[in-house]
């Protein structure tokens, strides 16, 4: 009988269980969340972070690529930010603490904190598994977050701008999100550091409740040196509409998880990314979707540039319920190479159960076409000009999906620095 030892700790998984002993009197909850905290930095401690042998985490080696683990400042200098559009109503985190809370006619909004204090809440630091690192880590440190709910029918006109900023260490968000049924609603969720070392997590519990209209927009832009493991858990009620764009802009090392359950027929779920990796980035998108009744709709589209030494990674799985017949699911993964030292890994995944259904999936992972390079060349712009915009209408095909001039704007100014920076 073969009998495996125990690893022992890695510098940054020392670091979390002695840090969390050092915290802990400062985190906020009730005895069930203390309980929770627990048994988190127990699961860390008994597990480590998770290697490439775990399957959602196989090309993202966390326990390799998390070298260290920078020590918590609360008091950590953070630089303002202004609203991605100027029409937007701001919630403000900074170091993990509340600083800045909005008032909207329709919606409701308090802390997380107070709400893992109450002795009766509703609100929990969620069920996680042996490997869900993010989670675990989210639950054993979270300081602060929001809890919002839109209210039944309310038609938010301004968009909700949740900003999570530091400068530095380490810095844990949780926010709980419902749309009650009929309620539309925008929410852009930023993610913003200066260049000093940082962990970062986050994990947003997003509820659509029946007819619920979402459009979801996540900017990540990190500083150069932040590892960032951000987490988005949805349930879609029937008939409710999520449109999800994530655009990962920065950071050193960055995760983003996304698992949907679609709950309710006529549900539809759009999912777009665009992923600008430059540098020694390591830039990881992971999506878990299951459409479990009948007639429901997803489309997920994945626009990835990688220069420089920069890893990027794609794994989307799909599943279809037994039940689920008449699903329309399409995923598509499209990856643009701007270096010999570049790479990109891509997984997507089917799984379907039921036998009446239109699922697809495919990827391509290609260079930029000389024969267009040529072209542009031919007519008097430079190689660099050139490269930018083949690139730029590369991403801006599914940014400007978006229904919304000023944040479309705002967002393809955020490409052409990049490109500026990488191009």
């Amino acid at each position: 009988m073969n009998v495996q030892s125990k690893l022992p700790l890695t510098a940054a998984e020392t670091a979390l269980v002695e840090q969390f002993g050092q915290q802990f009197s400062s985190l906020p909850g009730n005895a069930d969340v203390v309980t929770h905290r627990d048994r988190a930095v127990e699961a860390i401690k008994v597990n480590g972070l998770p290697t490439r042998r775990v399957e959602a985490w196989h090309y993202t080696d966390l326990r390799r690529l998390l070298s260290n683990v920078p020590a918590h400042d609360p008091v950590a200098i953070v630089d303002d930010l202004d609203s991605l559009v100027d029409s937007a109503t701001r919630f403000v985190l900074k170091n993990g603490k509340i600083a800045e809370e909005g008032s909207v006619e329709g919606i409701s909004a308090g802390s997380l904190a107070s709400a893992l204090r109450a002795d009766v809440s509703g609100v929990s630091l969620g069920d996680h598994g042996a490997h869900d690192a993010t989670g675990l880590i989210n639950a054993a440190f979270v300081t602060d977050g929001f809890v919002i709910t839109a209210q039944e029918g309310a038609e938010i006109a301004r968009p909700v701008e949740l900003q999570s900023l530091h400068g530095g260490g380490q810095v844990h968000t949780r926010n709980v999100v419902t749309i009650d049924a009929g309620a539309k609603l925008t929410v852009i969720d930023r993610h913003a550091g200066n260049d000093n070392p940082a962990l970062t997590t986050n994990v947003t519990e997003l509820k659509l409740r029946k007819d619920a209209q979402v459009t979801w927009i996540t900017v990540q832009e990190d500083g150069a040196a932040a590892t960032h493991l951000g987490q988005m858990n949805v349930t879609m009620d029937e008939g409710a509409k999520l449109t999800l764009f994530i655009a990962n802009l920065s950071g050193k090392l960055v995760r983003q998880e996304i698992n949907a359950d679609v709950l309710g027929e006529g549900a539809e779920l759009t999912f777009r990314t665009v992923n600008l990796i430059g540098g020694d980035t390591h830039c990881d998108v992971t999506l878990s979707l299951g459409h479990l009744v009948p007639h429901t709709t997803s489309t997920e589209t994945v626009r990835s540039v990688v220069t420089g030494k920069a890893q990027g990674v794609f794994q989307g799985q799909i599943n279809v319920d037994r039940i689920a017949q008449k699903t329309d699911a399409q995923m598509a993964c499209n990856t643009l190479l701007l270096s010999d030292d570049a790479g990109f890994s891509t997984k997507p995944e089917l799984e379907i159960f039921a036998d009446d259904v239109i699922c697809a999936h495919g990827a391509t992972v290609t260079e930029i076409d000389h024969n267009h390079l040529f072209y542009l060349m031919a007519r008097g712009i430079s190689e660099k000009t050139a490269r930018g915009l083949l690139i730029k209408a590369f991403v801006a095909e599914i940014v400007e999906e978006l229904d919304n001039e000023k944040l479309v704007e705002a967002l393809e100014t955020r490409i052409d620095a990049w490109l500026e920076a990488h191009g």
